[in-house]
């Protein structure tokens, strides 16, 4: 395994929930905003994870159907079991090679996922194959070059000052892709059409530094799984330099803003 995607485990839905889960969910709906999808619709999701956008898509936009798919059996597990919505349909799958019929569905959507996928144009074209013409394909990511998650680029940030090898694991050297132009690019040579690209920002809130630091020692992601590969007296160093460089309130909670660059286009 590539040194730069080691820590990549994504299997603990739980553990995944703490870390990214939560402001997930927070993001989706306005992720869901964006997209405008009509109601009584048939959805797909790819990367469904534990399913932060898909109860944004059966609470907000109606939807005839859902299809989501996802590579974790752990995540799709999690997922099927908080929402036993008879119109969703959870599975196992290979977001390259998804097991959907061409031109069944009225959208295709994936939430921070993309950026995972070792072949983002034939997940992409996978997407529109199985989208109606006519019909959206939507996605959004982090904001990895422009440090648009502050808690990712405050952990790494104070990572690469004790350990400069950290440096090139961090997500804006994996993701540099992840910019308006680059995924406008992905999706137009996915041959989708009227492409449009916009920031979605929010910020994250933590109660205090127990509340940022705990998600980093469960392992679920780059940053936590690095975390619990160190050494304890190495965490320790790492936590106390964490501590010491973000940003308090007056309560003692710690505000960083996140950004996602949204994407949604058409089928021809």
């Amino acid at each position: 395994m590539a040194a730069t995607s080691r820590h990549d485990a994504w299997q603990a839905g739980d553990r995944y929930e703490a870390y990214m889960g939560r402001w997930s969910r927070q993001l989706a709906p306005r992720f869901l905003d964006f997209l405008g999808a009509e109601e009584n619709l048939d959805w797909l999701e790819v990367g469904c994870g534990t399913g932060a956008l898909s109860s944004a898509i059966l609470a907000r936009s109606n939807p005839r159907s859902l299809v989501a798919i996802d590579a974790s059996e752990g995540f799709v597990a999690m997922a099927r079991e908080n929402l036993p919505d008879p119109r969703a349909d959870f599975m196992v799958g290979d977001a390259q090679a998804l097991s959907v019929e061409s031109a069944s569905r009225d959208v295709a959507a994936s939430a921070l996922t993309l950026n995972f996928v070792p072949d983002k144009k034939k997940a992409l074209g996978e997407m529109t194959r199985a989208t109606r013409p006519g019909g959206t394909v939507g996605f959004y990511v982090w904001d990895y070059p422009g440090g648009g998650m502050g808690l990712m680029r405050a952990f790494w940030t104070a990572a690469a000052a004790l350990d400069p090898a950290a440096r090139d694991l961090t997500e804006d050297k994996r993701f540099p892709f992840c910019t308006p132009d680059g995924l406008t690019a992905l999706a137009k040579d996915a041959g989708l059409t009227k492409v449009d690209c916009v920031p979605v920002e929010m910020p994250t809130m933590f109660r205090d530094f127990d509340d940022y630091w705990h998600p980093f020692t469960l392992g679920a992601g780059p940053a936590p799984g690095y975390c619990v590969s160190l050494a304890p007296d190495a965490r320790q160093r790492l936590k106390e330099k964490l501590s010491d460089s973000l940003p308090r309130q007056a309560d003692g909670s710690i505000v960083l803003e996140a950004r996602a660059w949204a994407l949604k286009a058409k089928t021809a």
